[in-house]
């Protein structure tokens, strides 16, 4: 045998032998996180992240300096997170004497925040703005969907998270911030089930329980998206109209199923061992529903309400009413920014894709969000009963959707004359309209409305004769109109973003000196104002906010209809001695005036008749049994803090507030006024 005889097999061998796989490995999740799909451009998913990074920086900076930020919630929350009862009926105290008057699904995620990471306005708040950054995602996404361009999806995130009411309401502790996230989420839902046919009944399914949901998180609000889901599905679903029909008779019974399980419970809970429900005056959660959180909120008549109740036409006490309340002194450096460029896109767009048929995904978008924002805005705009500006955050993501889908659109068809005359009028209405707004507010970077006009102007009529322009100028263009479109609401939210904002009804942005109750800062709960950083822990003893920083020099304040009431050390002290042998340490008319001394000592604060004391609970006698089966330690009434205390409220506590000082002995502690029950009757 020779050499060669001995190597050639060891060649064959080695040539039969596997070859290596020599196929990529597999993206990692890291990877694929970054690059996005194989079809999106390589910057997409970079921008995407860098997006929800500057949201979250945004929404988190600072959270801590609004304190408490509305401690009618701030209470409820610490309530629920110190009893699982309080938790599920949203009770304003643990001992569960009334509820706050809203269903209580907003506070279970804060709730649970505080129970993990305890008491803060940081453990309260971080959940909400975090709310802003999935809402941000999630219409980013929802646009992508419905226009397949990524940039679109981009430019309404953008927008949503540069809204200045957005902005307040991600960094504070209101229903609205999970509404918004409900809501977005409900029409992604909607979308992915006209796209996938075999699977549409799922989705729907999902899409009918995260509206149940919201209106679990503030009632029948949550139900005007209902239209604009209904329609678009019945216009864009590829099933016959039979099967569409019964996909939505599906997802309405998933929303019934998802919003009536818990008003079923409270429903047949006994009314002896429950809390008393907050908003109402026969103590039923349907009354509340379909009355002060319902049709009330549309014709005025809203008994028990600030109001007072009676049919408040024209808005009365809370504006006037009409086609342009969205633009008023008020409202308007809310969410109006943009508004007008919206309803054009929504005009343009659904005539370039006129022919398109009735699946086209971008006609899609344009009916939903199309309809989210008449259906919402027309009911905004003529709603008699009780409305702030804070409401306008549910028209955020339709008019970022809408002027999102239209620049897409609009970019699509570059080339005809109509698209350039079309982006121009956009491009100097959103101009205009930001002159208007940021000319309101005197000695608010008074530059800035001019640079505004200039560069919506130079770029709407750039956009005219684009032909004549070099390729490269077009960056320029596009420059000025981002600049057009959110250079006035970008210093709204950063001045909304750096200022803390308190009580019952706050507003974004500076002062435009606009009407309203309590709506402006300045006004009574209005935005500005509270202490500043988190709520200050002195000697073991949490401050509320609006107190001494620490807690031992000045007056404390019973607060008042709109804002949280201010403790001391002192009356923290009084509060906590011998609180286990009471379920309510104290008394007092009004939840606000209770709030401030319940979260100061996190022990419960029984608030006689409700947020504005004009509830019907408890009642004198049932007041006076509490008082001699030693279960209330201390009345508080008036203070140095102003308005609530004794004199607020409606009959119900008037008598209970006349009984105690006719009966018991005053004494004042920092500015308070307030008896102490356990002495017995003088």
């Amino acid at each position: 045998m020779n050499q060669t005889t001995l190597i050639a097999p060891a060649a064959e061998r080695r040539s039969e032998a596997p070859t290596p796989d020599r196929t990529p490995p597999a993206p990692t999740w890291a990877t694929r996180l970054w690059r996005g799909k194989p079809d999106d451009s390589p910057l997409v998913r970079p921008a995407l992240l860098a997006l929800l990074l500057a949201t979250a920086l945004l929404y988190l900076w600072g959270l801590g300096a609004s304190g408490w930020a509305n401690s009618f919630y701030s209470a409820a929350v610490q309530a629920g997170s110190a009893s699982w009862k309080a938790f599920f009926f949203g009770s304003s105290d643990a001992s569960n004497s009334i509820t706050v008057d809203k269903t209580p699904m907003s506070l279970w995620p804060m709730s649970l925040s505080v129970r993990i990471f305890g008491l803060s306005s940081w453990s309260m708040l971080v959940p909400q703005a975090l709310m802003g950054v999935g809402s941000v995602g999630l219409l980013h996404a929802t646009v992508k969907r419905t226009t397949r361009n990524a940039w679109a999806g981009l430019l309404a995130g953008a927008i949503l998270a540069l809204t200045p009411v957005a902005v307040l309401m991600f960094r504070f502790n209101n229903p609205d911030a999970l509404l918004t996230l409900f809501l977005i989420a409900a029409v992604y839902a909607t979308i992915r089930a006209i796209e996938s046919p075999e699977r549409a009944v799922r989705w729907l399914v999902l899409g009918g329980t995260l509206v149940g949901f919201a209106f679990l998180t503030k009632m029948l609000q949550a139900f005007l998206v209902l239209p604009p889901l209904a329609a678009v599905y019945l216009v864009a679903a590829k099933p016959s109209i039979g099967k569409r029909l019964g996909h939505l008779l599906i997802a309405f019974g998933s929303m019934i199923a998802a919003a009536g399980w818990w008003i079923a419970i409270v429903e047949l809970w006994p009314a002896s061992s429950r809390p008393y429900i907050g908003g109402s005056q026969n103590n039923s959660i349907l009354e509340l529903t379909l009355g002060y959180n319902g049709f009330g909120r549309l014709n005025g008549n809203e008994v028990g309400s600030v109001g007072g109740g009676g049919n408040n036409t024209g808005g009365g006490m809370w504006g006037s009413t009409g086609l342009f309340r969205l633009f008023s002194s008020e409202i308007g450096g809310q969410i109006a920014w943009l508004l007008p460029a919206a309803l054009a896109s929504l005009v343009l767009g659904v005539w370039f894709r006129r022919r398109a048929g009735r699946t086209d995904r971008q006609l899609t978008g344009l009916i939903v969000w199309g309809g989210w924002l008449l259906v919402t805005g027309l009911t905004f705009s003529f709603m008699a009963g009780i409305f702030h500006a804070y409401y306008t955050v549910a028209l955020a993501p339709a008019i970022a959707a809408l002027v999102a889908i239209g620049a897409s659109i609009l970019w699509e068809h570059r080339e005809s004359l109509l698209t350039a005359l079309g982006a121009a009028f956009v491009l100097a209405m959103t101009a205009s309209t930001s002159y208007v707004l940021l000319d309101r507010t005197d000695g608010f970077v008074p530059w800035l409305k001019y640079a505004v006009v200039v560069a919506g102007v130079g770029a709407a009529f750039l956009i005219v004769i684009h032909r004549l322009l070099p390729r490269r100028a077009m960056f320029a263009v596009g420059a000025a109109a981002l600049i057009t479109l959110l250079a006035g609401p970008t210093a709204y939210a950063l001045d909304t973003a750096s200022t803390p904002h308190t009580g019952s009804i706050p507003s974004a942005g500076p002062s435009t000196g606009g009407g309203g109750f309590g709506g402006m800062r300045g006004g009574p709960g209005g935005g500005r104002g509270g202490q500043m950083g988190q709520p200050p822990t002195q000697n073991g003893t949490r401050q509320a906010p609006g107190g001494t920083n620490d807690g031992t020099r000045g007056g404390g304040g019973a607060g008042g209809l709109l804002n949280g009431s201010t403790s001391t050390s002192a009356i923290n002290a009084l509060l906590t001695t011998d609180s286990s042998t009471y379920t309510w340490v104290a008394a007092a008319i009004g939840s606000n005036t209770a709030s401030g001394y319940q979260l100061a000592t996190e022990l419960p604060v029984m608030a006689i008749g409700g947020f504005n004391g004009s509830d019907p609970s408890p009642t004198l006698a049932r007041f006076k049994q509490y008082v001699a089966d030693g279960e209330i330690h201390y009345f508080i009434g008036s203070g140095s803090g102003g308005g609530g205390g004794m004199n607020a409220g409606g009959s119900t506590s008037s008598a209970i507030s006349a009984w105690v000082s006719d009966n018991f002995t005053a004494k004042t502690v920092d500015g308070v006024t307030i008896y102490d029950l356990s002495a017995g009757i003088q």
